[in-house]
């Protein structure tokens, strides 16, 4: 697998521990001599008894609690190690049947961002698939009265899509450092992408939005991205040529985005956007599957992925985060991911010329669902079983 090379930012060599480079103008870490140790870390069960868990995040408003997304409509709260025994939103009866009744569904419960202002304003926001399996998203409020639980009145539709199938419905959303919230939108479902929808940048599918939700309502577009003002394409679209990212996220030193996106038939992709990028990227499904052609054609402004693997190791990418907290130095700057089939989870890092690389950490038996980061900047796993785990020293 190919290392590719990315210019993004001016390094300098610092003699540390890991032979890591620091960015000249922050001081963050973001290169390495070598990938981590994978006798240096482990996974630590955290909790147990969830129904399809899909996420975890945190509210980032100094209360060090860990929120946790199951797919068929509840989001409960973690406060002290402790679960609370009352969810904090139950919206079960919102979201596609098929969530709760199939064995297995690419619907129901898929996302959850917290406002950068909730400390203040107690807003958040959900991304589900509703009773016709279209794609919601929608705003709630806490209940103020009770900080652990949702004001479940209050919700708000912000967002909505009809979907031509079941499957392929992204679902992440995230607000970036600028303060936009970021929408993944799969390319429609079905297989090869019937609608040509990676490449059609009149449709929403197959795209990563950015929308303003304190700008106007329900909505507004900000007005740096990249597609206003054009007449070929959806002001909402902030990138496009994707087949389903199944989960985004920025990293909290630098602002760069990484976007796993889950392929086809071969190949499976990691995706890379800098955070000084005035989007636009074309990341080139259908035209291309990870650095290979699929369907061929024209893929204008093709930004190949930073990394891939093929099917042979795995057969469903799922995104995590650049580790940034402090209890494992081992893992400084490492973009971690894994896959949902085999278990495998890798460390991706960049070396001092900028080149990436990824590393197998550990291959477990859990069908990985996703990743998530704490307050502190710890990450965590996810087992579709009904587990989550954390990220710690070996010793």
């Amino acid at each position: 697998m190919k290392a590719i090379r990315i210019a993004l930012l001016i390094i300098v060599a610092i003699p540390i521990a890991l032979g890591r480079a620091q960015d000249e103008a922050s001081g963050v870490v973001i290169s390495r001599d070598r990938g981590p140790d994978p006798a240096a870390i482990k996974l630590a069960p955290v909790a147990s008894g969830f129904t399809r868990p899909l996420y975890v995040t945190h509210a980032a408003d100094g209360s060090d609690r860990i929120f946790l997304v199951e797919q068929v409509g509840k989001i409960w709260i973690l406060k002290d190690g402790l679960l609370l025994e009352q969810p904090f939103l139950d919206i079960g009866a919102l979201i596609s049947p098929g969530a709760v009744t199939q064995s297995f569904s690419e619907q129901g419960l898929l996302g959850l961002a917290f406002h950068p202002d909730f400390p203040t304003n107690g807003a958040f926001f959900i991304n589900y698939t509703d009773l016709q399996g279209g794609t919601v998203v929608a705003r709630y409020r806490v209940d103020f009265d009770n900080p652990e639980r949702a004001d479940a009145s209050s919700g708000e539709i912000l967002f909505q899509l009809s979907q031509p199938y079941a499957n392929h419905n992204g679902g992440h959303i995230e607000f970036g450092p600028d303060g936009y919230l970021y929408i993944a939108l799969g390319d429609g479902g079905s297989a090869n992408d019937p609608l040509g929808a990676g490449q059609n940048r009149q449709l929403l599918l197959g795209s990563l939005l950015r929308i303003d939700i304190d700008g106007a309502a329900p909505y507004a577009i900000p007005p740096d991205n990249p597609f206003v003002g054009d007449a070929s394409a959806r002001a909402e679209i902030w990138a496009y040529g994707l087949r389903n990212v199944w989960r985004f996220s920025f990293d909290r030193a630098t602002g760069d985005m990484y976007m796993a996106d889950v392929g086809q038939n071969q190949w499976e992709e990691i995706n890379f956007q800098p955070a000084d990028s005035a989007g636009g990227e074309n990341y080139g499904w259908n035209v291309w599957e990870g650095k290979h052609i699929f369907a061929g054609g024209n893929a204008p402004n093709h930004v190949p992925p930073i990394y891939e693997y093929s099917h042979s190791f795995g057969c469903s990418v799922t995104g995590g985060n650049i580790y940034r907290g402090e209890a494992i130095a081992e893992l400084e700057a490492v973009y971690l991911f894994g896959d949902w089939c085999s278990g495998r989870i890798w460390g991706a890092w960049r070396d001092h010329e900028l080149n990436w690389h990824a590393d197998e950490l550990m291959k477990t038996v859990l069908p990985i669902s996703s990743f998530g980061e704490d307050e502190a900047g710890e990450i965590y796993v996810i087992d579709y079983g009904g587990k989550i785990y954390r990220f710690e020293p070996a010793v």
